[in-house]
This record gives structure tokens, sequence and C-alpha cells, in this order.
């Protein structure tokens, strides 16, 4: 083996050996860089490398850890298989020996023993057809993905204002989804993104459209339709970029491939699955004749519901005014009542205001029979300094000082005289006269 024999020559691993031993024969590799070179070789050849084969199971054995390991051969040859845990488990599909299958997987090589073993990822009883088993193959893969999981499927808009169409321009399906949108929901615009729908070339370009609608158009809803045909034709609905633009998708969509038979890996990865185009086109869109129907009906029991609300409040006025009527005081009454107590307030007060002057005019007369004016009305004189104090006794006065005398009508001036000794003898001396 040369670095001349492959385009993936060995570059490392050469052991270094007696030139005359070696002379002429080439470089030396040891036995692991020879068992990983021929992996990598398996594993990069494509012709080798996530294929279909099929055959009968013999020597079926499983180990404790949950591998898988059998023979799959057929009447001139045999292949050793290895089916890894992580791979087997959760599949529909019982191996046993003696059972014919198809399997999907790639060769590649154990390179501590050196054997070459062909890697399983997905088996397929034998006689379902090549394509069925790819298809339960993707089927498998994209569940455990929780892409087709029943809890991420999102309702359908009731009125959409705009609906996507991802289909082909020139077949009938448009034709068809646009003659019932025009009869159920001529408000809603159609939104038609063309695509190819057949052929080697249709699955990117479906993935494509789905994804520009989505992004660039802002649809509510989108159908993703074809007619019917093989499962050759419909093929491009089951491959990945179909399946994860569907998936990916930020609005509802409906899938409406082939005839309701038909079911596409796009049907279960959809939001929606429609049995025919026609069908997805009157899911997306109320009948706007039913709706009609729908709004007289609401309107008329709306009316009933508010003429009895207005009949109830009418008769909830009525009693209300009785009530009112019946609460409501004998104004005549109480105006006469009211009218007997002014009268008797007035009166009140002018008894209280006449027995009041009285009580006033008694004081008025008590205060002026004690007033010293009243005295001297009966010829008596009050003696009063010349500061205008009272002189209450003769002791109070020095002789020669003035004073002057308050009569009723009038004052006079005078000079105290004697002293209080001759005065108080000629009062007594007039006194017992």
């Amino acid at each position: 083996m040369t670095s001349d024999d492959s385009s993936r020559p060995i570059t490392a691993g050469v052991v270094t050996a007696d030139v005359s031993a070696t002379a002429g024969v080439g470089p030396i590799y040891p036995v692991s860089e020879v068992t990983r070179y021929l992996r990598e070789l398996l594993e990069h050849d494509p012709h080798l490398s996530r294929i279909w084969v099929s055959g009968e199971i013999s020597n079926l054995t499983t180990a404790s850890s949950g591998h898988a390991y059998f023979t799959l051969k057929d009447e001139r040859g045999a292949l050793r298989c290895v089916f890894f845990r992580n791979k087997n488990v959760g599949q529909r599909h019982r191996l046993a020996n003696g059972a014919a299958f198809l399997v999907y997987g790639s060769l590649s090589v154990y390179e501590a023993r050196g054997d070459i073993s062909f890697v399983v990822e997905f088996v397929q009883p034998e006689g379902v057809g090549a394509l069925q088993a790819e298809f339960e193959r993707r089927r498998a893969r994209f569940e455990d993905e929780g892409l087709f999981a029943p809890e991420r499927k999102r309702p359908l808009p009731r009125f959409p204002h705009r609906i996507g169409v991802v289909t082909s321009p020139t077949g009938a399906v448009f034709h068809d989804i646009q003659t019932v949108l025009d009869r159920r929901w001529p408000l809603a615009t159609i939104l038609l993104q063309p695509t190819v729908v057949q052929g080697p070339e249709a699955a990117p370009m479906i993935a494509d459209s789905i994804r520009l609608l989505d992004r660039e158009q802002a649809p509510d809803v989108i159908i993703v339709a074809r007619g019917g045909g093989s499962i050759e034709d419909l093929w491009p609905f089951n491959e990945e970029p179909v399946v994860r633009a569907i998936h990916g998708a930020r609005v509802p969509v409906v899938s409406a491939v082939g005839h309701e038979t038909d079911t596409t890996l796009a049907d279960l990865a959809a939001d929606v699955r429609a049995p025919t185009p026609s069908a997805a086109a009157e899911l997306v869109s109320p009948d706007r004749f039913e709706l009609e129907r729908e709004i007289d009906g609401r309107v008329a029991a709306a009316g009933l519901v508010l003429e009895r609300r207005l009949a109830r409040a009418r008769e909830g006025t009525d009693v209300a005014r009785v009530r009112l009527v019946r609460a409501l005081p004998d104004l005549d009454r109480l105006r006469e009542r009211v009218g007997g107590l002014v009268t008797r307030a007035h009166r009140g007060v002018a008894l209280g205001r006449s027995h009041r002057t009285e009580q006033v005019a008694a004081h008025v007369d008590r205060l002026r029979a004690l007033s010293p004016l009243a005295t001297l009305e009966r010829g008596y004189a009050l003696v009063e300094r010349e500061d205008g104090a009272r002189a209450g006794s003769a002791a109070a006065l020095r002789e020669g000082e003035r004073v002057r005398l308050r009569f009723r009508d009038g004052r006079r001036t005078a000079v105290v005289e004697g002293d209080i000794a001759s005065t108080a003898d000629r009062a007594d001396s007039e006194a017992g006269r």
C-alpha cells in the first residue's frame, strides 16, 4: 500500500526498519494505522454510507448493554451488523432470526479487531418496498426530534385576512383552492407562492417557497398543496427540507398533498392535514353564508335579551315609583304643622320679649332707687373734694379745704370751717332739739 494507491493516502505512523530488509518494498505501516485508514475510506464512501441493505437475519444476540449483534445474509454473502442501543430503543419492529429485513446504516471498521461491520440506524421488515422503508425511517427520526408532536400544533385563525398558497400555478389545485375561497370567504387576500411540486428539484423549491411566503408576505395561514400521484410523485413532500420548513413556519400550515389515502411527512409536520386541496381551502376559511346566519341569529337573540331587560327595567321603575309615592310625606299636613310651630314661636318670642322688658324696667327702678342721684332728689347733697373724690366723713376733710357740693340741680363750692368735735356737738344739740 503506497500513498499513490488512493486519494486518501496514509501519511502517519510509518515504521522505520533496516534498509536492507525493506529495500524496494516501501514504507511499513502499523496495523492501527491501516485499520483507521480503512475505516475512514468506508465511512467517507457515499456508496457505503447511509444505504439500505436487504437480507435475512441470523446469529442474533443482544448484549446486557442493550446492543444487538446479528448477521445479515443472502444466498451469496453475509454482513456482520451491530445495532447500538441508542438507535434500537423504540424501534417498532422486533428483530428475529430467519426474518427478512431492510436495514439502514453505514459500513465501518472496528479497529481493535479489524472487523468490518454494518452500523445499523433503522430496520424495516422486507416487503414494504424501499421507498416505504425510507419513509418509515424518516418518520421515526422526525418523531424522535419532536417535529410531529401534537402539543406544538397550532389552531387555525377563524377569520384570516391573508391566505398563503404554496403549489404549482399551472395545475388544477390552485384553481380549486381559489374557487372555494372566492365562494366561502372573498374578504381574504390569496397569496400564491408558485413552485414545482414534482421531480428531483421540487423539495428545495417547495421549502424555499414556504419560507419566503412566511417571512415576506405575512400570511395568517399557509396551504401547501399538490394533487394526487404515486409515492414517487409525492416523494418531495417526504424530504427533510420540506418537513423542516413546515415545522419552522411562524404561522399555521395546512398540508393538502395527494388524495385522502395518501400520507406524507409534510402532512405529519403540518398543524392540520386536509384530505384534498379543496378541503384545505374550506378548513382555513369560514363560510360567509353560515357566518351571516350566525350573525343574524345572534342579533335576534341579542334583541330578545334587550327587550327582556327593558321590560324588567320598566317593571322595576314602576314598582320603585309606587314605593316612592308611598314613602313621600304628607306635605299639606307638614305645612300646617310647621305653620302652627311658627305661630307658637312668634307668640313665645313676643311673650319672652314682654317679660324681659318688664324685668329690665324693674331693675332700672331698683337701680334708680339705689342711685345717689335719687338721694339728691330728696334734698341731700354730695361732698366732693377738688380732685373729684367723694368725702365719706367729716374726718376726711381739713379745715379750710375747698370742697364741691353736688345738688340735684347743680354744683357749688364751699370751704370747710370748724373742727370735728364742734361739729359733732352741734349735731347732737340739733338732734336733741
